[in-house]
């Protein structure tokens, strides 16, 4: 078992920028890739960004040059910075921590992300 937490949600002005931080424990060595979700009301849960133990990362075309996540292996812990944020940003941000020898993923209790126009 995995058990992601985030932080760092919160309210900005458009153009604001925000980090968010995702803090796994548990069963932390099995997991392979680490990730940021996010769902709007009304809306399905849609990819923001993804990255691999190794580094490798992929991002929604949505948010490319804006956001930019990062991994701190030996801390077990995702980032997200966000920046030049819009309001169709506005969204519950899920982290997400997936081990591939299970075929599962965790997720987290999600933050929320307010951009206020």
């Amino acid at each position: 078992q995995v058990q992601p937490v985030e932080s760092g949600g919160g309210l900005v002005p458009a153009g604001g920028s925000l980090r968010l931080s995702c803090a796994a424990s548990g069963s932390t060595f099995n997991i392979d890739a680490m990730g940021w979700y996010r769902q709007a009301p009304g809306k399905q849960r849609e990819l923001v960004a993804t990255i691999t133990r190794g580094g490798s990362t992929n991002y929604a075309d949505s948010v490319k040059g804006r956001f930019t996540i990062s991994r701190d292996n030996a801390k077990n812990t995702v980032y997200l910075v966000m920046n030049s944020l819009k309001p169709e940003d506005t969204a519950v941000y899920y982290c997400n921590a997936y081990i591939a020898m299970y075929g599962t993923g965790y997720w987290g209790q999600g933050t929320q992300v307010t951009v206020s126009s």
